[in-house]
């Protein structure tokens, strides 16, 4: 018996030991077919959106933000009173009772969405009758919710988001992987029988969030923008205004608008045309704003100085069967300071004809048209530029802006690069992308594309372009009081969209500028769209740029500009009257200054030592003497040097620091 009783006592041993021993191996050493078993019986696994980043304008203003909401989800399987449950939800949902009951029919599923993005206040009505009913079956998850607190501001540029929160349309889509991050995995631990799924009726989980967006766009420019182009179209009774302001040095985007615009809190109400930022999106033909790049490619070639003189064959040049007509005005000769000014079709062609197609065409690619800026907004078009050759009447047609398209992006861009001395950059609206849960900040930097054209012949340019805002200029509703501007109107023809030619009585009136001349802080390109009420961009487009550019500086608190002989900007005076008195100077404070006779009489070098490259502009500017720069700061000396012979009508001036 004591043996039999040991036998017994040690097999129990053994038994308990293995029973132990297995036991603590399910415990205690990982088994990847049991963790996933259980996690298969235990739990289940619910996907949601990460909260997406916010998006700020460059002073810290909320443009686009994620407020918490709450979206309802049903377990089937445990609901008990499912009549009850129906007639609550359908009531409080304002959905029909039938399809709910269709879903709590659907008990082999765990998970139901019922609504997404509830308020508080109808979570809080629903839970206390819940409570009340004594019902269960349902449950609340936090979600994001995009929240576009300016409604249309800015809408087509920082775009929309889906039911999913994914990015469908501008910044949203552009930076969608940057803002929405990795998805939410909420699991959810339930029993055997699959209770409970639902605790407490919630589920919370942490995640990480996206990263915040600051952008170069001024909140308050954007504003003032987007009302004058609202009001422009109301009053011209045009179909669209476009309008873009950019920083002049660096190519930022400080405000970007196309009227009518949309709320982007309802963005699945509006239509796809007012949702395209057509800024970006849409080529047309630009007119006369392109003549400033003929002008450019020909400072740049040495085909022509500023007062170099164009026959204009008294407003009327046939090229075989067609003929080019110059808009009211009816001049002989021009100087091509006076070929911008006054906007002449037939000089500006025939300064491409000195240069030629190819030449004419390179101009136009180094300025950056026929190629997408690279701006980081999506939906970029690059425009188009007919390839050579190009016949005669061709090469005067695409002289004039017509025959070729641009974006309103790509030309205010391009006069930037006249505004900055000759540097094309690639444009942007991200300032900087902020990590929130580490705290770094990516800032953008301005990247140069390529240098477009020398600092002495883009300084040649603008003055130039100050001229065309005198009073004899087509500019002159483009002048800012205290603030000398460059630019240059222009009306286009309205390429017919449904057969060949152009839209009769149809017109894009625009105007393209910068300020302060002297000094240029501010690109600004407005266009309006088939106007009905006046159709000239000088009587249409130019007084949006004015009021436009009057805030900007206002904005920025830039100082009105004085009229001393170190900031005088040359300009063509139609009337060769270069005579202004107080008043005309108060009222546009460009100044027109005799061109100094020192060089011409006297056939020799003057004493330029000392002065600054403005200066030296100021004063040999329209006396017909090819100047080259070397240096930067002021003049050292010049070959010749003061005094010698100028026969050869080559100066070389060196400067400086």
């Amino acid at each position: 018996m004591r043996s039999r009783i040991v036998l017994i006592l040690l097999a129990l041993t053994l038994m308990w030991s293995a029973l132990i021993g297995r036991a603590a191996y399910l415990q205690l050493i990982p088994d990847k077919r049991l963790n996933a078993l259980q996690k298969r019986q235990f739990e289940t696994v619910v996907t949601l959106n990460a909260r997406r980043g916010d998006v700020v304008d460059r002073n810290g203003h909320e443009l686009a933000v994620s407020m918490t909401t709450y979206s309802l989800f049903m377990d089937p399987k445990i609901v008990e009173e499912p009549k009850k449950l129906s007639k609550l939800l359908a009531s409080t949902l304002k959905q029909s009772q039938k399809s709910i009951d269709q879903k709590l029919r659907q008990r082999s599923k765990r998970f139901i969405w019922l609504a997404r993005h509830l308020d508080r206040t109808v979570k809080d009505s629903l839970e206390a009758e819940m409570k009340k009913q004594k019902l269960r079956g349902i449950g609340f998850v936090e979600e994001s919710k995009r929240i576009y607190p300016n409604e249309r501001l800015l809408s087509q540029v920082i775009g929309f988001v889906g039911e999913e929160e994914n990015g469908l349309e501008g910044l949203e889509l552009r930076y969608n992987e940057q803002l929405q991050t990795a998805n939410k995995k909420v699991n959810v631990r339930k029993d055997a029988r699959g209770r409970p799924l639902i605790i407490a009726g919630h589920m919370f989980d942490q995640a990480p969030e996206g990263n915040d967006l600051q952008l170069t766009v001024d909140r308050e420019l954007q504003f003032v923008l987007e009302q004058e182009l609202a009001q422009t179209v109301a009053k011209h009774e045009a179909d669209s205004a476009v309008g873009i302001v950019l920083d002049a040095q660096t190519s930022e985007v400080l405000a970007m608008a196309s009227a009518p615009t949309f709320d982007a809190n309802k963005a699945a109400d509006a239509t796809p045309n007012r949702k395209r930022n057509k800024v970006v999106t849409d080529s047309f033909e630009p007119g006369s704003t392109m003549k400033t790049f003929v002008m450019a490619g020909a400072l740049s070639d040495k085909t022509i100085e500023p007062n170099t003189r164009i026959d204009c064959g008294g407003g009327l040049m046939r090229i075989g069967r067609r003929t080019i007509r110059d808009d009211i005005h009816k001049f002989f000769t021009l100087t091509a300071s006076e070929i911008l000014a006054v906007s002449s079709n037939i000089g500006t062609a025939k300064i491409a004809f000195r240069m030629g197609d190819t030449k004419v065409l390179e101009a136009y690619k180094k300025f950056g048209f026929g190629e997408k800026s690279g701006v980081d907004l999506p939906g970029e078009a690059k425009g188009i530029i007919q390839s050579l050759p190009w016949r005669e009447h061709l090469l005067a047609n695409v002289a004039f802006g017509h025959g070729i398209t641009a974006t309103p992006l790509q030309l205010a861009n391009a006069y930037a690069a006249i505004a900055n001395g000759g540097l094309l950059h690639q444009p942007y609206i991200v300032k900087s992308i902020k990590n929130p849960e580490t705290g770094e900040v990516t800032d953008v930097k301005p990247k140069v594309i390529r240098r477009v054209m020398g600092e002495v012949e883009a300084a040649k340019l603008r003055f130039m372009l100050a001229a065309v805002t005198t009073k004899e200029g087509t500019g002159f509703n483009a002048r800012v009081p205290g603030f000398p501007v460059a630019g240059k109107t222009g009306t286009a023809q309205k390429v017919n969209p449904n057969g060949r030619g152009y839209m009769r009585g149809a017109y894009i009136s625009s105007f393209a500028g910068f300020l302060p001349a002297n000094d240029p802080r501010f690109v600004i390109y407005i266009a309006v769209d088939h106007p009905r009420k006046e159709y000239y961009g000088s009587a249409v487009a130019a007084p949006v740029f004015s009021r436009v550019a009057k805030f900007a500086v206002r904005r920025a608190g830039l100082a009105p500009v004085l009229i001393t002989e170190a900031n005088l900007v040359p300009s063509a005076d139609l009337t060769g009257s270069v005579e202004r008195d107080a008043a005309q100077v108060a009222a546009h404070p460009i100044v027109a200054p005799r061109p100094s006779q020192e060089i011409i009489d006297d056939q020799t070098v003057p004493e330029l030592a000392g002065l600054t490259l403005r200066e030296v502009l100021t004063r040999v500017t329209g006396t017909g003497v090819n100047v080259r720069i070397q240096g930067q700061g002021v003049v050292t000396h010049t070959i010749p040097a003061a005094g010698s012979s100028l026969a050869a009508r080559e100066l070389t001036v060196f400067l400086s620091k």
